[in-house]
């Protein structure tokens, strides 16, 4: 089952979403170089805190395993959940993944982008454009009366058509009350799309196009958590909760412009 969210529902996911996507846009402003991957989250941490939110990622646990950081911050090759360590400094030419899941009031706010340390190759540059303007064609497709496999397919086909590869092995998903709800949504088609889950009004979405410069391989590292490219080739990662509308989809964690006199 597909959770539909009720309109009180959908008011608490537009705070969640809200907070998650002010972290996130403060994160992309203190990720420079010299800066440690730990300096990043706990800036993340406290933020959250602020905003009487917490971290949805911190002590998440899979199997014996628990997440020890509170943002997912996966650097060049890291696909994601990448693991913040006071030992990780940032570096010119360095791409970032910064994963922004908060919970609040009982639901989840969950975004993510890639930024550019410095001067990056043009390569991992183009790489960034393209997987920030697949997350957009995938959206395109967040209409009622629409798939699933829609959105897998206008991200796919955006993706491959400009020379990348996109990772199979971990997908989007539904979020609401749960960092991970039905649907699954696969940035690539794996079914025939009237197979594939028909979107109504109310549903959640989180989607999450996850890129590699090379091969669509990835393995997780010692740590249980680190997930890389097995070519060792930069990954970019950009992700946005959508809630479908009746009409146009509604990104939930795009913060509206701030009137000038406000900046």
């Amino acid at each position: 089952m597909i959770p539909i969210k009720s309109p009180a529902e959908i008011e608490r996911m537009r705070e969640a979403c809200r907070i998650a996507a002010t972290v996130l846009e403060a994160l992309k402003a203190h990720a420079k170089e010299g800066v440690t991957t730990y300096e990043v989250d706990q800036i993340a941490r406290n933020l959250m805190f602020e905003h009487g939110a917490a971290s949805a990622c911190y002590n998440y646990q899979v199997g014996s395993r628990r997440f020890p950081s509170h943002t997912c911050i996966s650097v060049n090759e890291e696909v994601v959940h990448g693991i913040a360590s006071m030992k990780r400094t940032l570096r010119s030419g360095d791409i970032v993944a910064l994963d922004v899941v908060v919970v609040y009031q009982g639901y989840i706010g969950d975004n993510a982008c890639t930024v550019r340390i410095g001067a990056v190759s043009p390569e991992a540059d183009r790489l960034l454009k393209v997987t920030e303007e697949a997350l957009y064609e995938g959206i395109r497709y967040a209409l009622p009366g629409k798939r699933v496999g829609d959105i897998s397919q206008a991200i796919q086909r955006y993706v491959e058509s400009r020379g990348f590869s996109v990772v199979r092995d971990f997908v989007g998903h539904g979020v609401g009350r749960s960092m991970h709800e039905e649907p699954q949504i696969p940035n690539f088609v794996d079914r025939p799309i009237k197979r594939t889950a028909e979107l109504k009004p109310g549903m959640t979405l989180a989607i999450e196009p996850m890129v590699n410069l090379g091969r669509a391989d990835t393995l997780v590292l010692a740590d249980g958590w680190t997930v890389v490219t097995r070519d060792k080739k930069p990954s970019a990662h950009f992700e946005h909760t959508v809630l479908i509308t009746p009409g146009e989809p509604e990104i939930l964690t795009r913060l509206a412009p701030q009137p000038a006199a406000a900046r």
